[in-house]
């Protein structure tokens, strides 16, 4: 008898609604369904009535409802004492956005291995669509993307938000003085994120909304890449505004003043609302204290 279908038992029972429950549980509908009908084959019987008046439980379910709310609590028990006693050990695969790697993936995994020293970590970089879609195959077990949650099948937290700004080579900007228009800077090659992601999908908005057609449009998915093509003067780059911080500072790019300007890229952390172990939530909660330690260092 597997426990998530008991705690979707209690927790319908409880709200009187499937739909109230699969939210709470940070579940769909269909799969707080499928849970109560695998637990009533198991037993046998019928738990939950419905009609047009809403969801009642059988008489049976009335029966049950006392012994799995127990069985859940027990469960509950043992995680919270568990937690504190026992170290995290095994493999940890964690998803992390490029951008996010760029800057504080050494920052990240050195607070892991001291908190939890007898972990693993497999750490694969990738962008934000790829990671969500490796989570939800149960291929990683936390991703570090960019907001919003992609399904109901997931847990998420804020994380952080970072501006995005428009930088450019020197040798670009000689004849640019002041605030520039988007279709000034489009003269030169634009390089940005893919077209598929929330930066690169934000960038073909604003030239639609300019109505530029004509424009070079380049386009990669490492920062780590987009950072040096950009100080090549192979074209102005539009990226988080923390990641392009040094190389202003050096000389390397400057950065511009473009109306109109980007919305800022949020990130979140991310989990599967099914998988009942707590390390997923204490390493997003560890990554978190990171983020706000270095946001005021």
């Amino acid at each position: 008898m597997q426990i998530k279908n008991l705690i979707s038992f209690v927790k319908v029972a409880q709200l009187g609604s499937f739909h109230a429950a699969a939210k709470q549980l940070h579940s769909s509908q269909p799969a707080i369904s499928a849970r109560i009908n695998s637990l009533e084959n198991e037993l046998g019987v019928q738990l939950f009535e419905r009609d047009a008046s809403g969801t009642r439980l059988t008489s049976r379910g009335q029966q049950l409802l006392p012994l799995a709310q127990k069985m859940c609590s027990l469960q509950q028990d043992m995680k919270e004492q568990l937690r504190d006693v026992l170290p995290e050990r095994g493999i940890a695969r964690i998803g992390v956005s490029d951008t996010l790697a760029h800057l504080w993936l050494t920052s990240m995994l050195s607070r892991w291995q001291e908190r939890l020293p007898l972990m693993e970590f497999e750490i694969c970089v990738d962008v934000s669509n790829n990671l969500n879609q490796q989570l939800l195959k149960h291929q990683l077990d936390l991703a570090f993307v960019v907001g919003p949650r992609q399904s109901d099948e997931l847990c998420s937290e804020p994380l952080i938000e970072y501006p995005l700004c428009w930088v450019s080579s020197p040798s670009l900007t000689s004849n640019w003085h002041g605030q520039i228009s988007l279709a000034e800077l489009s003269k030169h090659p634009l390089l940005s994120f893919p077209r598929n992601s929330l930066p690169g999908s934000q960038l073909q908005r604003m030239l639609a909304e300019a109505e530029l057609d004509e424009v070079r449009l380049h386009s990669c998915s490492s920062l780590a890449n987009l950072l040096p093509l950009a100080e090549q003067g192979l074209g102005s780059a539009l990226i988080p505004e923390a990641a392009a911080s040094k190389a202003v500072q050096n000389g390397k790019l400057e950065k511009l003043d473009v109306k109109p300007s980007p919305a800022p890229l949020p990130f979140i952390s991310c989990w599967r609302a099914d998988d009942e172990r707590h390390l997923a939530p204490l390493l997003a909660q560890i990554a978190l204290e990171i983020v706000a330690q270095e946001q005021f260092e």
